[in-house]
Formats: C-alpha cells, structure tokens, sequence
C-alpha cells in the first residue's frame, strides 16, 4: 500500500487515543533497504537431497531442503516478456466455489496435482491433456501436493486417509485410514492412537517421500486437538513412527505444560518438513498451542508449540529443537517448510535451516546442533500476570525481513480508539491490535533458496490482528473489518540475516504465495488478484506479468520437455487474508512464444478486510443503525439485549442509502451504557459519545462505502454503502 494513501488520511489519528505498550522489540533505526546490491556469493555446492531441480521438478519444495530453486535457465532476464501460454486447463470444469492450495509436482513430462474437491491428476506437460484422474471422495479439504516414489503417487485426502496411487493409471495400490473418527474421545489417552482426549484433528500438508519413508502432517491446534507427525512405510502404508509435538509423562518438555494441558495442546505441524539425507534429520516446525489466545490455564514454554525439531528419519527420536516463541498467546506459530541450505558464513561452510515466519525473524539454524548462526537474545518483554506470560522471547541477530511493529504510514496503521501492542505485547479482555498478528509477517508463504544469488527470497503481508483471551464471547484473532492489507517482497541474506532489497506491494503475500527462483536469474510469485510475475532475481524488478483467472496462493514449478522449459502454477484462490480473493480451478503452463491468452481478471479482493453481510436497505430501518446491538436476521430487526463485546455489535451491520440520505445513529434507551459511530480512515462523521437513548445524525453527499466503528467498543465496526 502506497504509504501516501495513508499520511494524507492522517488528521484522523489525533482522535484514535491509541495506547502504546512499550517496545517489547526495538525496530531497525534505518528505512527498509530496496534496490539491488551486493549477491550473497559464493553460494557452494550444495549437500545430497539439496541438489537444484532441473528438468523435473519431483517434489512439493523442488528438493528436500524445499528451496524451491531450478537449475533451469534458458527462461532469463532477458526474455521472459517474451512468455505466453502453453496450454491451460480447469480441473474442476469451471468450479469456482473452491480455493486451491496445491503444488504441482513433475516428472518425465508429466504434471502430477490433486485439487480441494478431491481428485489427483496426472497431466501431459507438453499439451495439457489429462491422462488419468482419481477421486478419493467427498470430503473437501486443504491439499497441498503429493509425492511420488517407487512408481507411486501418494496423497492424503480429506477424511484423513493416506492413498499411494498407480502413477502410470491412477489405480489405487493402498490406502491407509491414519486418524480414526473416535479418536480422542476418550478421557484418557488410548494405547492405540495416543490422543488424549478433545478433537483428533485432520491429515494436513503435502506429503513427503524419503527412502521408502512418507512424512505427513496434522492440524487442528484451534480445535484442541494434540499435534504429530506420522512417518509411515511408503511401501505398505503402515506407521514407522509418530513424533507428539505435546509430549505426554517421561517424555522431553513434558514438564513445560501446567498440569493435563498437554493432552490438548495443540502444536500441529500442518505444512510439510525438510530432510537431510546425509545426516538422517527430518526438520518439522510445529504451531501455536492450544488455547490459542488465553495461556491462563497453561503455564510453561508450552513445548513442542512454536518450534522446529530435529527428528532422526529412521527411528522418530528427538534429537533437537529451537522454540521461536515461548507460551505463544498471539498465533505466532511460525509453521513453515524450513529451508536447508549449505552458506559460506565468515569464510566457512555452513550446514543451515532457516525457521522463521510469522513473527518476521529468521532463525538461522545450524542443521547438525539447532544452535543459531547469527546468535540469539532472550529479551525481557511486557508481563501480565493473568495470562502466566514468559519473562523473555527469543531475537535472533541480523534484522527483522520486516518491522514487526504497528505503524502509521502503511497498511499496519490501527483501526481508531483500539489499544495496540508491539509484538509480544500481552491482551486480556480487551481487544489489542498486534503487528504481525494472526496473519502477517511470512505466515505460509513458501520461501525459495536461490543457488545463483545466495538470497533466501520471502514473500510477506501486513495484516493486523485485534487479540482478547477469547472469553465470554470476545474476538479471536480477527483482522478489523475497514482495516487496510498489503505486503510484500524481500530478498534477504542468509549469511548476515539482514534484508538485500525489498519490493512493496498492494497485495499481502504470505498465504501459499510461494517463491520459486532459476538459474535464468528470474524469480517468479503470485498474487491474490490472479496475477502471476516474473521479476529480476537481484532487484525484484517486474519483468513479465499473466492475468491467471483467480488468485495465485500456490508455488509456481518448472520443468523441461526436449529441451524446452515451462513455467507452471495452479491459480485457485483462497480465503486468506482476504475473504474475497477469487477462487477457481486453473492449472497454467507457460513457455517462450506460447499463444494462449491470458484470462479475464476477476473482480480483484478488497484491499480493506471487508464486511460480507448482505446490507440492509435503509428504507427498511428508517435509516437508523442502532449501536451495541446485534442484527437479528430472522426477524429482521436490532436484538433486545446490548452486546459489549461482539465485533458485529451494530445493527444493521452493513446499510445501504442513496445519496443526500440523512442516517441516524441510535444508542437504545434499553442500553447500559455509552456508545457512538465514528468513520475511518477518511473523516467523514464523529457521532460523539451518545449516552443510552440519545442520538445523532449524519447527511451523506457523496457516493461511497464508509467504515465505521464504536469509539467506547471498538472491536464493534460497521459499514454504510452510499450509491
């Protein structure tokens, strides 16, 4: 977001009486660096499983380290303008009704993708034609990407299966039910699954095969379910081992859950792991635990929550960990698919995993011991008691890829009178915006490893998130409705931890929006408008840009058919951060000279978090919104009781009015207590504060839609479209 759009909108600010925590962390004292610079070279050869891909692109990641890096290079910086498309396809005839997730995996010419509605795909990369197609059900869920191995396609699907797949038929070999329906429905733990109680959670991730090993993930941290990884035999479907990231009695880390809350903890390792052949570790970063928001009834760091873990690939034993954040109470789960890579760091090689996300840090890890390259700080952060804070969070040496701090000049600017935090500020009752929050930072944008510039490339979004402990029916983690979203691009430097360049951008950029850098020095990414780019690996200057029908939440490939290479990407859309990107079923291949034209653009997401109920005419109130009180839809009509703690406490919650209309905000006689309207971020109208059974009115003159919220509540917001 342009930073202009917001300084000139800034008169409002004097009246938002922000409260502002001391700083928990210090921001950089210099602006963020843009433009190119010095590569982080020499990037040296890299270790077994960390070989570039080249003409196939066989696994989600491109590699074991999942750098997400191609050798391929007769695409450059040079021609790509010259890119068109190949061929495309619609895997689900046109659905638009789900998102897509998935990575599209290649091997000898062929595409291998399995879509939300549950059908995997094997497909011609030269002309798009589908060879064979599975279905594996009904159950609808997030897929990520499969794996092949052993002549084998191997997937999960959404009623928690496990499926290894013929991959010249499709036929199905094996199939293996992993998460049972009464799992976990016991009060104690059953010997069997080892759930312990609340929800069992769900398959979750693409899946990785290793030597004759699949490693495949669960979610359900919001749910209480108790995280693990599974790693099963590929060649019959039955499990080697099971890793429980809440470790139970006799267990390590145990003893940093207060009493039974490990038996719900969460810690869920929802996005994939890396590998290290040569020295037999899985790498697996697990969330946030369980509740999320409160930590009053779970005392202690909380382990394996917030962490990566060193897991040996033969046996399942723990061998090392670094927790990123203790006793996470802010969904700064930081799950990601760690990034191996091998630096010259101060005239030495160095084995690394970079670990980091949400909360805008790099943790730039020694792959053998966990020990930080770049060192790392406990730093003394704000306490409160209530919520059994700990006294200190980890900061790694080098600099945040960006400022993990709430800002007035982009699209971190709070919503006016919320109270906001600099991150690892500690919320309670009432609402606190946070930066990064529940969405920002790198969330799960899939990171890319470049062997020709030695940048590890993440892309980011700025999404604020208003925090409560959750009780008595108080906001969880919700992005404000009216708040403004962007992101970005960033090239950092492994070996300093410290950002090469950045590059701006309307779009927040860290919900599947991978990176996928080549040895055509061009980087490519897409955007939740639909729009996928090709960029200067050294500057992240546009290059080339193709309109995809929907939005591009997924890793753009690429591979090589006789000697030609393609480009390819999946664009389908999500839910996140923007509850309207467009959704859809495209599968994309590119190459130099193609003919196909680009597709219609979709009607683009909002670019403020936006309010999706149906408005209310205003003729059928009488023009009248009535605050602290929730829309009652079957009667069509305000509630009867006052609602403190609702972010949908404005009744209607969306009016529509013609213009010239005159509005009348309402504070019931039947309320308690004070209320009022006030527009932002263009001043438009201040109610004031209106006390029960007074009110005010406002003539509005111009066109447009106006974001409101409750000054005295302000998690309450509301909207008026004015035709």
């Amino acid at each position: 977001m342009d930073r202009r759009k917001f300084l000139l909108s800034s008169a409002t600010t004097g009246a938002a009486s922000v409260l502002t925590a001391s700083p928990a962390i210090a921001a950089p004292a210099t602006e963020s660096k843009s433009g190119a610079g010095a590569l982080a070279t020499p990037v040296p050869s890299q270790s077994e499983g960390l070989e570039a891909a080249g003409r196939n692109f066989a696994q989600v990641g491109g590699n074991f380290g999942n750098q997400n890096y191609s050798s391929l290079s007769r695409i450059n910086r040079s021609n790509a303008k010259k890119l068109g498309g190949a061929w495309h396809v619609q895997l689900e005839g046109g659905d638009t009704s789900r998102h897509q997730q998935c990575t599209i995996v290649v091997e000898n010419g062929i595409l291998y993708v399995v879509t939300t509605q549950q059908n995997v795909s094997a497909i011609d990369g030269r002309t798009g034609v589908t060879k064979w197609k599975t279905n594996l059900g009904t159950t609808t869920a997030n897929m990520r990407g499969v794996a092949l191995g052993g002549g084998l396609v191997y997937t999960i699907s959404g009623d928690s299966q496990v499926y290894a797949l013929n991959k010249s038929t499709g036929a199905v070999v094996w199939q293996k039910a992993l998460i049972v329906d009464d799992a976990g429905s016991q009060d104690d733990c059953t010997i069997d699954t080892g759930e312990c109680g609340g929800n069992s959670g769900t398959l979750a991730g693409a899946v990785i095969h290793d030597s004759g090993r699949l490693y495949i993930g669960t979610q359900g941290s919001t749910a209480g379910a108790r995280g693990r990884g599974y790693c099963l035999n590929a060649k019959t479907g039955e499990v080697k081992w099971t890793f429980w990231s809440a470790p139970g009695p006799g267990q390590f880390g145990h003893d940093t859950w207060e009493g039974d809350t490990w038996k719900t903890g969460g810690a869920m390792p929802w996005l994939h792991p890396a590998v290290d052949p040569e020295l037999g570790l899985v790498y697996w970063t697990f969330g946030n635990p369980y509740p999320r928001m409160d930590g009053s009834g779970r005392e202690g760091d909380n382990l394996f929550a917030n962490s990566i873990v060193a897991i040996d690939a033969e046996t399942g034993e723990y061998r090392w960990h670094f927790q990123s954040v203790h006793h996470d109470i802010w969904d700064l789960d930081n799950v990601m698919a760690p990034v191996l890579a091998d630096l010259v760091v101060d005239g030495k090689r160095r084995k690394v995993v970079v670990y980091g996300s949400k909360a805008c840090y790099h943790f730039v890890l020694d792959r053998r011991t966990g020990k930080p390259i770049h060192g790392v700080e406990e730093k003394a952060v704000p306490q409160l008691a209530a919520q059994k804070t700990s006294a200190t969070q980890p900061i790694p040496g080098g600099e945040p890829f960006i400022d993990p701090v709430v800002r007035y000049d982009d699209a971190r600017r709070p919503l006016p009178f919320f109270p906001s935090g600099e991150m690892y500020t500690p919320h309670w009752e009432r609402a606190i915006i946070h930066y990064p929050g529940a969405g920002g930072g790198a969330c799960w944008g899939f990171q890319s490893f470049s062997h020709k510039t030695g940048f590890v490339y993440v892309g980011y979004g700025l999404c604020n998130t208003a925090f409560t402990n959750t009780v008595g029916g108080r906001v969880s983690a919700i992005r404000p409705a009216g708040q403004y979203l962007s992101g970005g691009l960033v090239a950092m430097d492994p070996r300093t931890n410290t950002v090469a360049w950045r590059k701006e951008s309307d779009w927040s950029l860290a919900h599947g929006n991978g990176v996928l850098s080549t040895g055509g020095r061009v980087i490519f990414q897409g955007r939740p408008d639909g729009v996928l780019e090709a960029m200067d690996d050294s500057n992240g200057e546009t290059l080339w840009s193709w309109q995809c029908g929907a939005g591009v939440n997924t890793i753009p490939i690429t591979y090589e058919i006789d000697g030609e290479q393609y480009i390819a990407v999946i664009a389908g859309g999500n839910w996140l951060p923007y509850s309207d990107i467009p959704k859809g079923d495209h599968l994309w291949a590119f190459k130099l000279g193609g003919k196909v034209a680009q597709a219609e653009a979709p009607k683009a997401p909002s670019r403020r978090v936006d309010i999706t109920t149906t408005p209310v005419e205003g003729a059928a109130v009488n023009n009248t919104i009535t605050l602290g009180r929730v829309w009652n839809s079957s009667t069509g009509a305000p509630g009867t009781t006052e609602n403190l703690v609702g972010q949908t406490a404005i009744a209607p919650r969306v009016l529509k009015v013609a213009k010239g209309t005159t509005v009348t905000f309402l504070n019931p006689a039947g309320n308690k207590t004070a209320h009022g309207a006030f527009t932002f971020f263009d001043y438009e109208f201040d109610s004031g504060a209106l006390m029960p059974g007074e009110s005010a009115t406002h003539t509005f003159d111009e066109p447009g839609e106006y974001f409101f919220n409750d000054p005295l509540q302000p998690q309450a917001t509301g909207k008026i479209i004015v035709t």
